[in-house]
């Protein structure tokens, strides 16, 4: 079995704002501390819909990379890198074109959805059709097993779990599988290969769950194994054949609750966003000037908060002691609207201000971003080689 891995990404098509922090980059920082993570500007995914407009997708790579780091994305404890500079990707999305069928593309939900949302582009493309197989790729080349995602997105998960299983179904049944295995069984030693044998029937003829978790567990400890053994042991174990591309799963993420200004989602198209590392004074006025409850026309009026999009941040950002006294005071009039925004205002820019802070050093010196992602870049494509020498050699393609 291949070790825990988290692989995560986000395509470089403008400023990140409060939307993509909430919704993504926090939980980031909390997976970077349980698991191993890789994460990556899917510059590649952002051509399948700015194709005609490339220009954005440069300008917004390394001012992206800093606003992770910002918000607290550690490289000591992530590996980050960029899509494009590790090209097994693409070498790998080209190879499972070969054998996944036209149909599983075709009913990919956000296929049809996104070209029915974005009329203003000409979407009909292999690349727009074919960006879920890139991602499946893009997981499968980590051989990843967990993928934040949210419950929107887990079709494309389904989808990379499918094509992981076809083609370990096509390609790993090596020539002479059952022998290798056998002489690999040899490898754990007498006592460890009798119980292995035990275990493996047990499984195989009693369907005993309990055992397949032993088997797995004695291969694991068996230190001296090769990596090819390993992967023929879990095969023979299971019945099936050698485990080349590892079935991913979604780690289902809890929706963003991140409202615009104007309580609607926030987003670039509305025009209702507060930037990550924003200037503080224009992030004062946006507070400041944002739509409240139009039943509170005068000072007096008492207001509802569930009609107030202020009500959503303090939702976020407020203390339960702070949120009874926005809720008291709106409903009774007792504090107006402009007093009920401080808090939140205060907390944002708190937020931003340690943002602005990790930022800095990285602003001032452009190299150390450059290096990190040079750094992540030299690692995660020695992952992707490894795979890549698997995939290879299962699909007959090496020839040395």
């Amino acid at each position: 079995m291949y070790a825990e891995r988290v692989l995560s990404g986000m395509r470089p098509t403008g400023r990140l704002h409060l939307g993509h922090y909430h919704g993504v980059l926090k939980n980031w920082v909390k997976l970077q501390a349980e698991y191993p993570c890789l994460f990556f500007v899917a510059d590649w995914h952002a051509l399948t819909t700015n194709y005609d407009s490339p220009l954005v997708i440069e300008e917004s790579v390394w001012d992206m990379v800093i606003d992770w780091l910002a918000a607290g994305v550690d490289p000591t404890q992530a590996t980050i890198f960029i899509q494009s500079r590790v090209p097994e990707h693409a070498e790998l999305h080209l190879l499972l074109s070969m054998m996944c069928p036209l149909g599983w593309l075709e009913r990919v939900p956000t296929y049809k959805d996104q070209q029915e949302k974005l009329t203003d582009k000409d979407l009909s493309t292999y690349g727009f059709l074919g960006y879920p197989l890139l991602q499946s790729a893009d997981i499968l080349i980590y051989r990843a097993d967990k993928v934040p995602v949210g419950e929107d997105q887990v079709p494309h998960v389904e989808l990379t779990r499918e094509v992981a299983r076809r083609f370990n179904h096509l390609y790993g049944r090596e020539v002479g599988f059952e022998e290798k295995a056998v002489d690999a069984v040899k490898k754990l030693g007498r006592k460890r290969a009798k119980l292995y044998e035990e275990l493996r029937t047990r499984y195989q003829q009693n369907g005993e769950e309990a055992a397949l978790e032993q088997g797995k567990a004695l291969i694991d400890d068996s230190q001296s194994l090769s990596h090819g053994d390993r992967e023929r042991l879990f095969g023979f174990l299971e019945g099936s054949g050698k485990v080349i591309l590892a079935e991913p799963g979604a780690l289902l993420t809890e929706a963003s609750r991140m409202p615009g200004l104007d309580g609607q989602k926030m987003s670039k198209s509305y025009g209702n966003t507060i930037f990550l590392r924003e200037d503080s004074e224009s992030v004062a006025k946006k507070i400041r000037t944002m739509q409240t409850d139009p039943a509170r026309v005068r000072l007096t009026d008492p207001g509802d908060p569930d009609k107030c999009p202020v009500w959503q941040f303090h939702a976020i950002y407020s203390t339960e002691e702070t949120r009874q006294w926005a809720d008291k005071g709106c409903r009774s009039a007792g504090i107006g609207c402009l007093e009920c925004k401080q808090p939140v205002l205060d907390a944002i820019q708190k937020e931003q201000d340690r943002m602005r802070e990790r930022a800095q050093p990285y602003l001032d010196d452009p190299s150390l971003v450059r290096s990190i992602v040079a750094d992540g870049c030299e690692r995660a494509r020695k992952l992707a080689q490894e795979t890549m020498r698997d995939v290879r050699d299962a699909m007959g393609l090496d020839y040395t």
